[in-house]
């Protein structure tokens, strides 16, 4: 059995993923470590807690010395890493949470996990030849879409808020130790999720919820923002 680290998983993605993964891959176990925010319900994973595949370990990505032990008890063979303040709004209002964990705390995982990966740059230790180290992003490292046209991998990054900042940053961090140590790396973008067990803060439960208590619905912006929207399983997939 090889043992992969989720970051996050008690968050919305994270949440949809955990049960997702355990179901199709059964060489693989899960060691879920959330710090518990308010964006984080273990409730959302009650459909695991009872799997022998499954364990939860609540802590703070950017605490170094439990990263290191987490590593050391497990041996990762890879990690997925979910956890990020993830909602723009709160990011205007108070950007130091977004710096510190976005940025800070991947540097934290990916530093460790090379340290625990590697002998040297660019030589993998023999047990470690395929571990990855996945690092979930956001689209809005890109900036704002016109009125047509699409996102890709060679747009330039063009941050507008202190969230997109703080993502933008750490995706530079992750690709910065593919190039500098050869770490095996990934790093997805992608667009607005939507889906179940997604916090109530965000665009769509907002509305929904609105909606049905017969309330005005917000418009975000000047109403002419173009978002393109992911079904959280197809994402997870």
């Amino acid at each position: 059995m090889k043992n992969i680290l989720i970051t996050g998983g008690a968050g919305f993605i994270g949440s949809n993923f955990i049960p997702y993964f355990l179901n199709k891959y059964s060489e693989y176990n899960l060691i879920n470590l959330d710090k518990l925010t308010y964006a984080g319900d273990l409730v959302n994973l009650e459909e695991v807690k009872s799997d022998d595949r499954y364990t939860f370990v609540q802590g703070d990505i950017c605490d170094r010395s439990l990263i290191e032990k987490l590593f050391k008890q497990y041996n990762f063979q890879g990690v997925i890493h979910f956890a990020a303040e993830s909602h723009v709004d709160n990011s205007i209002e108070g950007p130091e949470a977004f710096i510190n964990t976005n940025i800070n705390g991947t540097f934290t995982l990916i530093d460790v996990a090379r340290k625990h990966w590697m002998n040297s740059p660019f030589e993998k230790r023999s047990e470690f030849k395929e571990a990855r180290f996945h690092h979930i992003s956001t689209d809005e490292v890109y900036g704002t879409l016109g009125e047509t046209g699409f996102f890709n991998e060679t747009t330039p990054y063009a941050p507008n808020s202190p969230y997109s900042a703080s993502k933008a940053s750490s995706d530079m961090l992750v690709r910065s130790y593919f190039h500098t140590y050869g770490l095996n790396v990934v790093t997805t973008n992608c667009s607005n999720n939507y889906g179940p067990k997604q916090h109530d803060e965000k665009l769509i439960p907002v509305i929904i919820r609105k909606a049905l208590n017969g309330e005005n619905i917000p418009i975000y912006g000047d109403g002419k923002n173009i978002r393109d929207w992911l079904y959280v399983l197809d994402h997870c997939k």
